[in-house]
């Protein structure tokens, strides 16, 4: 049973972390002298600050635009409205930027810590916790600081890394903590380690369910697959952040941003694309176009249900479902799933060409579907009762005209694949920062299948974030210039 200690400090350290750059990261007299500070504190302590900084990176406001942008949330009202156009200016991303450096830092002190002392166990956990958070400040930035950012006594103003390499040192990061998560050496408090409860073979594979995302970025299918058949086997090995049912204590940061903060201000509602494209695979309508199918296979009912719910917050509104479904207070946050693993590998020897293989691991995450657990939360049985259908599925399925790929024309099996993979890591992936990452990287990888999701936006979806503010007033010298805007693509999506 995954160990269930709350997070209780989210909101305290995104008040202390929000104002720092990542020039000025720990750079404060009182935090170097201070007996409390996170350099004198013990490992069990730093490691749930740590893992409180990087739970606090994954559900914060950067990601709910990662998944605005992909066509999951619709913006509707006061500031979202305008992310929702892509209206953003670089005061938007300084909370995210500096929570993310913060906790990185903290990894990083902490590995300091766990080196002298061989507690493997202890410093691979930090190990993954930075490359969680380095990974998705690269692929969301690009260009970052990185090799200079945690050295602030030598490198007040750090530079700004290649995102190649930065990819390439966070791939071998991976493989270093993958080494001693591995080796069995060393503890920490399972008590403090609420992720997995101080169990180092399941960090083990889910720094391999990273590296394969790693890998799956850069279009390099081969290592994809090898690092995920490394990763995370089952369910039980999803990396999830656990939550209660305490109001700004524990609670899902979704459920409070929903419920609590800014009701109304987002929903399901048009221009999401999400439930459209759902209902377009319940209905079984625009099958002709190649755009969305439903078969007989399939039934999603069950997981529409247990995503939206309408009239919470607006009556007729299709608003995210904080009643009873993925949005409640107490609902878990995913890092890195099984379902996420399982995608990738299906993904990678697709387009490697190896379709019974690809096949294979789309049917193991449709097995699991078919269970109705979706990302730490079994969906209730009364919307599992409206139909929850997932079959496997054969290598003859895909070919042109099968169950799979109805259209006659213009899809081969390849293509048709490809396309049910992706259909079901976009559903799956809800409210992550990673659905962002694929709509991005779908339009260069090859062959090119992309889900019809409509921009918000004459100029197109956007291709990144843009520089924080804070970080260009304390490191201007290093940042890239001129200065790219939000519908610049990154090197690697080039």
């Amino acid at each position: 049973m995954r160990n269930k200690i709350f997070i209780k400090a989210v909101s305290i350290l995104i008040a202390l972390v929000v104002f720092t750059s990542c020039a000025d990261l720990l750079d404060t007299q009182d935090i170097k002298v201070n007996p409390n500070a996170p350099a004198d504190a013990p490992i069990d302590v730093l490691m749930s600050g740590m893992l409180v900084g990087l739970s606090a990176a994954h559900e914060d406001t950067d990601t709910r635009i990662a998944y605005m942008w992909a066509g999951q949330l619709a913006g509707l009202s006061r500031q979202h409205a305008g992310f929702g156009i892509y209206n953003v200016a670089a005061s938007t991303f300084d909370p995210s930027w500096s929570t993310a450096y913060s906790a990185a830092s903290n990894a990083r002190i902490l590995q300091r810590k766990a080196a002298p002392i061989n507690n493997k166990v202890a410093l691979g956990i930090a190990q993954v916790a930075e490359a969680l958070l380095m990974a998705k400040i690269t692929v969301l930035y690009g260009d970052i600081p990185y090799s200079q950012a945690f050295e602030e006594v030598t490198y007040p103003t750090p530079i700004f890394d290649k995102q190649a390499d930065v990819y390439t040192a966070l791939i071998a990061l991976l493989n270093d903590a993958y080494a001693n998560l591995s080796s069995g050496v060393g503890s920490v408090d399972g008590s403090k380690e609420f992720i997995f409860g101080g169990s180092g073979s399941k960090w083990a594979k889910a720094a391999k369910t990273l590296q394969s995302r790693l890998y799956l970025h850069l279009g390099q299918y081969a290592n994809a697959v090898a690092a995920a058949q490394l990763g995370i086997t089952d369910p039980d090995g999803d990396a999830l952040i656990p939550h209660g049912t305490a109001q700004t204590i524990d609670n899902n940061l979704n459920f409070d941003f929903f419920e609590n903060s800014r009701p109304g201000d987002t929903g399901f509602d048009d221009p999401a694309y999400l439930p459209v494209f759902m209902k377009i695979r319940l209905d079984g309508v625009a099958q002709a176009s190649g755009k969305a199918m439903r078969n007989s296979a399939t039934d999603e009912t069950a997981v529409y249900n247990h995503f939206f719910k309408v009239g919470v917050y607006s009556t007729g509104a299709l608003d995210p479902n904080t009643v009873d479904g993925m949005f409640v207070s107490d609902a878990p946050h995913p890092l890195l799933t099984f379902y996420e693993n399982q995608l990738i590998i299906a993904e990678s020897q697709a387009r490697l060409g190896n379709i019974s293989d690809a096949v294979t691991a789309l049917n193991s995450a449709r097995q699991s579907l078919a269970t109705g657990y979706i990302n730490g939360q079994f969906i209730n049985s009364a919307n599992q009762a409206k139909g929850i259908q997932y079959d496997d599925y054969s290598d003859a399925d895909f070919l042109s005209g099968g169950l799979a790929n109805p259209v006659s024309t213009g899809r081969d099996q390849q293509k048709g694949l490809l396309y049910e993979i992706i259909s079901q890591k976009y559903i799956v992936s809800l409210a992550q920062y990673n659905v962002f990452t694929d709509v991005r990287r779908l339009a260069k990888a090859t062959p090119i299948v992309q889900l019809p999701i409509p921009p918000t936006n004459v100029r197109g979806i956007p291709g990144r974030y843009i520089y924080p503010q804070n970080e260009i007033n304390t490191n201007g010298a290093n940042v890239p210039s001129p200065l790219p805007d939000q519908f610049t693509k990154l090197p690697i999506f080039q």
